[in-house]
């Protein structure tokens, strides 16, 4: 009585309950990736559309002729740029020219209608049982990463159809009930891209005798009835192309993600490459469908479309990337037993599947074999050996758990602000750092080299201005010494070989040692270091991006030696093969200094040795006498550099609470024991 509400209802004396905010949660996270997704969707509609014509949708160009789409003299196959079937060609016959002018925007906007639509079958797709929070955010993630991935991208750039044969065959695995039905948009997607055959394979040995029957036949008819209306597209298509081959470009060219196209890169040719593609394709295919018919059986009917779907990636003559969204669809798989390594292979597959393969991989000879065909080897590895959790395993639902340290005591009490980022006192996944790191340091460098408009040249003028201020105030404080300290060393030969060495050696030595070191002995203390490094990297990009500098060696007047590069041409600098790759005016904040200030600082916490300590501080010591010594920067560089290493352990603070001193000793013995952790999976 007392509780109630003038309205006689019964009042909630504490508020909304925790459900309630639970479910307000949700409901916000929801909007947002909505909203996320309509953002990317319109942002790819943009580069479309902003792009002159006669650069974009360069392969839909192709089709239209001086009688209206399609109809055009000869061949369709004349100018090998049109990579589709004859059948989609037929389908697409009735376009007329009235049509051309809005053909763009059409296909455009049907395209991303497709992705859409992609998406939500794929949410629904997902194998049960799905959480009411998986169910609700899982179609707006979906749609938002295909809206990234690189093959979706490519087919809006291009206008191309390889979006259609992927969602033909969702929605025959998934929506449509009767086999006939399922049979035909498989076969249908099978006219259209002629390798989707092999999921005949997958509806035969999985029980679903008659859809595969189906497919088989609506794949002949389709392709009968291109050749009865085109047969001289068709035989072109068939017989001279091979199914296609020769079609859109090179089959070596680095677009074919294919067996074929690897092996040709590989110098591999005539009867030779073709004997060992046709063998190696044969297994691929046999593999794949075998695993795929397992983990079908298993209730994980998308991972088995997926893996069948790599499988075709692999033994197709040609591959082009708007063709690879298979590969993507492979994420649903679960590997690892430990919490910890799950996002592993999601976390590959993203990168992969987003990122143009020079971010994953060091522009190294020894490593182009790996880095041309990325796309192809995560198909191959998700087709034929990565272990995927089959659904009667007990570490597919409740996985190792991920042990953490106890929170230690803040003096400010919203700090951390996100609690969820605990420390966790076990080794994280050594891949998944290091893929990490690797895209991380190339996002780096592309951003660094954005901040003076893609160019060194582009950002000069403003980068000397910005010199001369610096000067200014150095001579204000007093601390110009650069030209004096540049001069000094230059007269004293091993000095100078000392501190170029030095400069050019240890900026990434040291801090990938200290990185090492902690990761192997104190993983508490290392993700703790490697956040505060990379939120003073963060800044330092903001700096690069706002103050372009340049450094003294670049500037006309100042007669500072560039004792690493030599004499420089100012109109025209030369550091050697960086010189199109690196920003040379990224001079504010020094990140030299700060990298090596961040060691020194990590050093001094961590290492349990006075000794240790103060030989960690030399580093930065004579990182600053090296980087004023070479005219590489200012003082003022290192003072700024100073600042973002503050600013980077103050964020570290700030999200993730304050470092977790105490836990190391328990770490060692979570470490020692994990055998005994995985003889059976701990609660959720």
């Amino acid at each position: 009585m007392a509780n109630a509400e003038h309205s006689g209802r019964p009042a909630e004396p504490f508020g909304p309950t925790a459900a309630d905010r639970v479910r307000a949660r949700l409901r916000a996270a929801r909007l947002g990736l909505w909203l996320l997704a309509v953002v990317l969707a319109v942002r790819q509609v943009a580069v479309v559309v902003g792009t002159p014509r006669g650069e974009r949708l360069t392969d839909l160009e192709t089709w239209v002729g001086p009688d209206g789409v399609l109809h055009v003299n000869g061949s369709l196959y004349d100018s090998t740029r049109f990579t589709g079937t004859p059948f989609t060609g037929l389908v697409l016959k009735p376009l007329t020219r009235a049509a051309e002018q809005a053909l763009g925007w059409g296909w455009t906007f049907g395209t991303l209608l497709l992705v859409a639509a992609l998406g939500l079958v794929v949410a629904r797709a997902l194998p049960h049982p799905v959480g009411r929070r998986t169910a609700l955010l899982a179609a707006p993630v979906a749609i938002s990463l295909l809206m990234l991935s690189l093959p979706v991208r490519n087919a809006l750039w291009l206008g191309q159809t390889s979006v259609m044969p992927v969602l033909l065959v969702l929605l025959g695995g998934f929506v449509v009930r009767d086999w006939r039905a399922a049979g035909a948009l498989i076969g249908l997607a099978a006219a259209l891209q002629p390798t989707v055959l092999l999921f005949a394979a997958l509806l035969w040995f999985t029980g679903r005798r008659r859809a595969a029957a189906a497919t088989g036949a609506t794949f002949a008819a389709g392709t009968a009835l291109a050749w009865a209306a085109m047969p001289h597209d068709s035989y072109t298509y068939w017989v001279h192309h091979m199914a296609g081959v020769g079609l859109g470009g090179e089959a070596d060219a680095l677009a074919n993600q294919s067996l074929h196209g690897a092996l040709l890169r590989l110098g591999l040719s005539g009867p030779l490459e073709i004997g060992l593609f046709l063998s190696l394709g044969a297994a691929v295919a046999a593999l794949g469908v075998r695993r795929a018919v397992r983990y079908a059986r298993d209730g994980q009917l998308l991972l088995a479309v997926a893996l069948t779907g790599c499988a075709a990636i692999v033994v197709s003559p040609t591959t082009w990337q708007h063709q690879l969204l298979w590969v993507l669809l492979a994420v649903v798989g679960r590997v690892g037993k430990r919490a910890s390594d799950r996002y592993v292979w999601p976390v590959a597959v993203l990168l992969v599947m987003t990122l143009p393969a020079k971010m994953m991989l060091p522009n190294m000879a020894v490593l182009y074999p790996l880095r041309d065909n990325a796309v192809l080897l995560a198909a191959l590895a998700a087709a034929t050996i990565v272990p995927f959790l089959p659904r009667t395993s007990p570490y597919y639902r409740t996985p190792i758990a991920t042990r953490y340290a106890e929170p230690v005591p803040t003096r400010f009490g919203r700090v951390p602000l996100l609690p969820f980022l605990k420390r966790v006192l076990t080794r994280p996944n050594l891949l998944l750092e290091l893929l990490l790191i690797r895209v991380t340091y190339a996002a780096y460098q592309q951003v660094r080299l954005a901040a003076t408009g893609g160019s060194n040249s582009a950002g000069r003028v403003r980068a000397e201005s910005h010199g001369q201020q610096v000067l200014d105030i150095e001579r204000f404080l007093h601390i110009d010494i650069e030209h004096w300290a540049n001069h000094a060393v230059v007269k004293v030969g091993w000095l100078r070989d000392f501190f170029d060495f030095y400069y050019e050696s240890f900026h990434f030595v040291v801090p990938l040692t200290v990185l090492a070191i902690l990761y192997w002995r104190r993983p508490v203390d290392y993700r703790w270091a490697r956040s505060s490094l990379g939120f003073a990297t963060l800044l330092a990009l903001v700096g690069f991006w706002l103050y372009p500098l340049a450094p003294p060696r670049l500037m006309p007047d100042l007669g500072v030696i560039d004792t690493v590069h030599g004499v420089q041409d100012f109109s025209k600098p030369d550091y050697g093969t960086l010189t199109a790759l690196t920003n040379q005016y990224a001079a504010m904040p020094s990140l030299h200094f700060g990298w090596s200030l961040w060691c020194g600082l990590v050093i001094a916490i961590v290492a349990p040795k006075w000794w240790m300590k103060a030989l960690g501080l030399l580093h930065p010591l004579f990182t600053v006498s090296a980087i004023v010594a070479t005219g590489n920067h200012w003082v003022l560089d290192a003072a700024g550099g100073a600042l973002v290493v503050v600013g980077g352990f103050g964020l570290s603070y700030l999200f993730m609470g304050p470092r977790a001193r105490f836990a190391t000793a328990t770490a060692v013995k979570a470490a020692a024991e994990p055998a005994r952790a995985e003889k059976e999976p701990s609660p959720s």
